[in-house]
């Protein structure tokens, strides 16, 4: 172990210096069949299956985020063992040293600091930089374009493959003033949105998606379904909600595996669009859930997603919005029970949601003082009393203001057409 500090140069720790941190519908089933089907258990995540869904730099970091964040220490030593063994396919010594130093010796020898692995690494590394650095050079000499931009993203995937992601956006970038086609540009666009999104450079994302947009006639159906996940990743992380289901509902079938260095199929989970058909049949629980959200059947559905949330907060994406979601999905509920309703028993409504009374009249006051709810709660009865309007009286106004707005706007008609036919305008400027 003495000879870790050894293993680094500066050129490697001028590297890591750049933006590398740590890595912190189908059809509604009937009433018996939903009545007798198994409730998802709460288990542990695969992890190996859920490693296997994602390939490059996010693979790795979905791994670490798995270890950081997980309380099981099996699963923490199951993802930081196929962590260390991705990156060791790799050329980033940075996040092996990480990864090492988070394992502590307790995989055993195998998963020791290997000092010679590293030393190899980084000397090929100055090797390759020094190449690529020559080459470049000799493009710009003789001022070909297309070499110079090939040039440039050579650097990108360099700096990339070794974690100076602050370096890799800035060469693909630089790219962009010796792109010649419509595709050069996507590729340099998409080449930037993948750093954006490693580095949690949202903005950049929102932005270079915005570029690629602009030149429709080289965008794939596939390279449009990236672009979606891309700003509805961007919209996500803004926890602009609606906004980021849009997007991620203009996905289509074609993404495929395509994007698995940034998503997978199964991330992108929407019902009620024929595209996502198949994409929720991966996920069966969550097209269950959706359906009982829809047929109303609250307590089967929040009871999915009690079970699926211990593995959505291992999320490197949705940690951070799990609980808001979870929130505003439950309030969506509590809403939607009580709109048909003029009165509702607000103990047959607790045990529909299988939550207490006192805790549900809680959550009814909270959503009647944030105006979602217009209602007023009979605390001693237990009954909550719905304020419709009344729609007949409504009508009559909203009828009674036409009929006035209208009857202002010919009489302004007629007044102007009066003072045009006398001429009243221009006698008065005469008089002057």
């Amino acid at each position: 172990m003495d000879g870790i500090e050894g293993a680094s140069n500066p050129m490697m720790e001028e590297m890591q210096a750049n933006g590398t941190g740590g890595v912190d519908g189908s059809p509604l089933t009937s009433t018996s069949r939903r009545k007798n089907r198994p409730i998802v258990s709460g288990e542990p995540l695969d992890i190996e299956a859920y490693a296997g869904l994602y390939t490059g730099r996010t693979k790795i970091k979905r791994l670490m985020f798995i270890a950081n964040h997980c309380d099981n220490p099996g699963m923490q030593l199951e993802a930081l063992r196929m962590a260390n063994d991705e990156i060791k396919r790799g050329e980033n010594t940075h996040l092996y040293r990480e990864v090492v130093q988070k394992i502590d010796g307790r995989l055993g020898p195998n998963y020791a600091m290997d000092a010679a692995w590293c030393s190899t690494i980084e000397r090929k590394a100055e090797q390759r930089k020094e190449k690529l650095e020559s080459e470049l050079n000799a493009y710009r000499t003789n001022l070909i374009k297309e070499s110079i931009r090939m040039g440039y993203n050579d650097f990108g995937d360099f700096y990339y493959a070794h974690g100076a992601l602050g370096d890799a956006f800035k060469s693909y970038v630089r790219t962009r003033d010796y792109c010649t086609t419509s595709k050069h540009i996507i590729q340099m666009c998409l080449n930037a949105i993948l750093v954006s999104i490693e580095m949690v450079q949202f903005s950049n994302v929102t932005s270079y998606v915005s570029k690629a947009e602009q030149t429709p006639e080289a965008l794939d159906p596939p390279t449009v379904a990236k672009l979606c996940c891309a700003a509805g990743l961007a919209h996500l992380e803004a926890k602009k909600y609606k906004l980021a289901a849009r997007k991620f509902l203009e996905v289509g079938p074609e993404l495929g595996n395509s994007y698995s260095e940034v998503i997978a199929p199964q991330d992108n989970k929407v019902i009620d669009n024929i595209n996502f058909r198949d994409f929720l049949e991966l996920v069966p629980e969550v097209r269950e859930l959706i359906n009982d959200f829809y047929s109303s059947h609250y307590a089967s559905c929040l009871e999915y997603l009690g079970n699926l949330k211990s593995n959505l907060m291992l999320d490197i994406h949705l940690y951070d919005h799990v609980e808001t979601l979870y929130d505003q999905i439950r309030n969506k509920a509590l809403i939607q029970y009580t709109l048909p309703f003029v009165s509702v028993d607000m103990r047959m409504m607790a045990d529909a949601f299988k939550t207490s009374v006192v805790g549900l009249e809680k959550e009814l006051e909270a959503l009647i003082t944030d105006n979602q709810i217009q209602a007023r709660i009979d605390s001693h009865n237990k009954i909550l009393y719905a304020r419709h309007a009344d729609q007949r009286n409504a009508t009559f106004q909203r009828v009674l203001q036409t009929g006035n707005e209208f009857d202002q706007e010919v009489r302004a008609m007629l007044l102007r057409s009066s003072l045009l036919k006398y001429d009243y305008n221009i006698r008065a400027l005469r008089k002057h």
